[in-house]
């Protein structure tokens, strides 16, 4: 029979129902997790057919529902699913996705399977009491995207076009500094074979040198400058010994020639284009929706899996150290088939930033989850960091034992007591979609059936899916705005002199025509939201014979790569514009005036504001990420409402509960009278008919009567 429950409850997630173990069959009863307990991270383990993936998915789309973004890195492509949501629940959506091997190995056409799809899906999101009106919900609470690092399937990253410095934040953090220093150069080795020891190798320091003196001083350094840099270091001392003891001339071009396989590499421009790997970006749309963002790493090797996964965890743990403290959940990182990434004994590049997360993300609000079906090869000391396991079906003795033994570990650091005799025979006798939920937050373990997902589970995505999947998202690139005033026709003659006191430049690249060049400082300056920044502004007007009156009035601000290289003196050849006859000396003396009357009616810093929260963006932050920031605003006033409301009504709900188990204690109390006094008047019948039949023989049928 269908159940219908209130999924919906501010701040938890609707994982399952609970499992009788002794019944093997659901309960019914809801098992809703409160989404703050996600920040103390969790643990996701099962062999393959356990229906590990289906949870780890079922929580993601339990994270959008609730406004919460996920990062989701996808070693295998079966996190692409997300996006296979079909509100209709129609044979039509699903029959694209149907695998026609498996329809032709069930003796079945495509479109035929695709009906028997569809029917499964509405009658287990029925059974778990989910409505298909909730898959649209989840649609419009959230948007899910593939990235394709390295590849152009789904929305490509650029991550090695050039390193760029962190947030000047991070520059009085100098562990934080270091370790996004050390993650960079460990990960950028490891693509090319070099295994380096950050203490021990010269490769690492020598990288780590050229970076840390780059990024202080605001530098972004290319792949192509790095290298150069290798060969001819701006400095001639490390540590205490001269640059050539420590890394001989010859020795540092053998590494740069290392280097220069990327570059030589033809995959390599893949990894120069798309969009900036930007973790606000990759967490909120620019409309300040949720995102799921699946990052596809199936298609790599296992070196740049390594060196994207590090690079990415180091991205996090930047941009997290830029973030106000919460109690409330603000974001979600998860991988999938974490071995590997986190060995028990190696120290791959990606250990260290993932136990950096393990470690402090909480006071942040972030929670990791991380998924493996191979638990002996994950450092489960380290997971004991984790306050959630969720154990499914697991395939060998030893993954029981590994299991048990982090598990042991987790409720030990929580100061939770631990039954390892009843968690071996709960673990024993697990089947597919049951899983147990050891939460330290909770006071004893919880046996569940995990709900059914709304996503179609299709399997792993092929480059041909993700690429049909994400084809709008591809084509949504946004396009170079044109100019604000397209220059008009002008006579092109001998040159025109300026008028005195204006410099000339020419830059021939850059094909502006005739303009005026300002270069301004602005202050921006506001006490009361702490506001105090200085910006830069490269100010350019074009100039038409025919201007007159305010030559900046449609002026725009540019930036300065994009004249190029300017000289003082013409190209040989070079043709002349008429400049306005209006431009003259009396005018010259007020371009001045007028250039800062244009900057302060036409160049503004442009701020976000949500004054009934007295939140204002910072300068320079997006849109993106100001509305991220109002998202975990707005959910730590709710979670503090919820937690006031429960607060003011606890003692009540305590009393009715009191009088509930009263009641339900005089009812046991009373059953057990009235079975007892049931059973004394048919002893007593019996005892009569005894008496009866067997006549003077009465203390006999006493004796019998009394023994029972």
């Amino acid at each position: 029979m269908a159940r219908t429950m209130d999924h919906e409850q501010l701040g938890v997630f609707y994982l399952g129902t609970t499992f009788d173990p002794a019944t093997r069959a659901s309960t019914g009863e809801p098992v809703m997790y409160d989404a703050r307990d996600l920040t103390t991270h969790a643990v996701c383990v099962g062999m393959t057919g356990s229906g590990k993936t289906g949870l780890c998915l079922a929580m993601i789309e339990e994270a959008l529902i609730d406004g919460v973004p996920v990062i989701a890195i996808d070693p295998k492509g079966d996190l692409g699913n997300l996006m296979l949501t079909f509100p209709e629940l129609a044979p039509a959506d699903f029959a694209p996705w149907i695998d026609p091997i498996q329809a032709q190995r069930d003796g079945l056409t495509v479109d035929e399977l695709a009906a028997k799809t569809a029917t499964k899906w509405r009658a287990g999101l029925t059974a778990s009491g989910q409505p298909a009106e909730r898959i649209a919900r989840l649609r419009a609470a959230g948007e899910v995207a593939i990235y394709t690092p390295g590849g152009d399937a789904g929305i490509p990253l650029s991550v090695l076009k050039s390193f760029r410095p962190p947030p000047a934040a991070l520059v009085d953090d100098g562990e934080a500094w270091r370790d996004r220093v050390e993650g960079a150069v460990s990960g950028l080795l490891g693509l090319v074979g070099v295994a380096a020891d950050p203490l021990r190798s010269r490769e690492h320091v020598l990288l780590s040198t050229l970076l840390d003196q780059a990024w202080r001083d605001g530098k972004e350094l290319e792949l192509a400058a790095l290298i150069q840099r290798v060969i001819k270091p701006p400095f001639s001392q490390v540590g205490a010994f001269d640059l050539e003891t420590f890394f001989p001339a010859a020795d540092r071009t053998a590494l740069a020639l290392t280097l220069n396989t990327l570059l030589a590499s033809p995959s390599f421009a893949a990894w120069t284009t798309g969009a900036p790997l930007d973790v606000p970006d990759l967490l909120f749309t620019s409309t300040g929706k949720p995102r799921a963002a699946v990052l596809s790493i199936a298609h790599l090797g296992d070196a740049e899996r390594m060196f994207f996964v590090t690079l990415l965890l180091q991205e996090v743990i930047t941009w997290m150290r830029t973030q106000a403290g919460t109690s409330s959940l603000r974001a979600i990182v998860f991988m999938d088939e974490v071995a590997g990434y986190l060995p028990p004994t190696a120290m791959p590049p990606s250990k260290k930033p993932m136990l950096t997360l393990l470690k402090q993300a909480r006071a942040f609000g972030i929670g990791m989850v991380l998924a493996t079906q191979n638990p002996v090869d994950v450092d489960y000391k380290a997971l004991a960091n984790a306050g959630t396991w969720f154990l499914g079906r697991l395939q060998t003795e030893r993954d029981k034992a590994r299991v048990i033994e982090g598990l042991e570990g987790a409720r030990a650091a929580a100061g939770k007591p631990f039954d390892k005799a009843a968690m071996e025979a709960t673990l024993a006798g697990l089947t597919s979609r049951v899983f147990v939920m050891n939460n330290v937050h909770d006071d004893h373990p919880v046996v569940f059936e995990s709900r059914f997902v709304m996503s179609y589970l299709a399997g792993p995505l092929t480059r041909t899916q993700i690429k049909t999947l994400m084809a709008p998202a591809r084509g949504a690139a946004p396009v170079a705005a044109p100019a604000s005033r397209p220059p008009s026709a002008t006579a092109v003659g001998q040159r025109t002199v300026a008028p005195g006191g204006i410099d000339e430049l020419f830059a021939p690249g850059a094909s502006l025509g005739p303009a005026l060049l300002g270069v301004v400082k602005v202050h921006y300056a506001q006490a009361k939201h702490a506001i105090d920044v200085w910006r830069d502004l490269t100010v350019v007007a074009r100039l038409d014979p025919d201007t007159a009156g305010d030559f900046w009035e449609h002026a725009v601000v540019v930036d300065p790569a994009r004249l190029g290289t300017t000289t003082a003196a013409p190209d040989e050849g070079a043709q002349f514009a008429s400049l306005p006859a209006t431009l003259d000396a009396r005018t010259v003396g007020k371009l001045d005036d007028g250039l800062a009357a244009w900057v302060y009616r036409d160049a503004p810093l442009t701020l976000w504001a949500v004054p009934a929260l007295d939140l204002v963006s910072r300068p320079g932050e997006t849109e993106a990420a100001f509305r991220g920031r109002l998202a975990i605003r707005l959910r730590e006033t709710r979670d503090d409402a919820v937690d006031k409301l429960k607060a003011k009504y606890q003692p009540k709900l305590d009393a009715v509960a009191g009088k509930q188990r009263t009641a339900e204690q005089r009812v046991q109390r009373e059953q057990a009278q009235a079975t007892s006094a049931t059973t004394g008047s048919a002893i007593s019948i019996g005892a009569s008919v005894l008496g009866a039949l067997f006549g003077g023989k009465r203390s006999a049928a006493g004796k019998v009567a009394s023994a029972a």
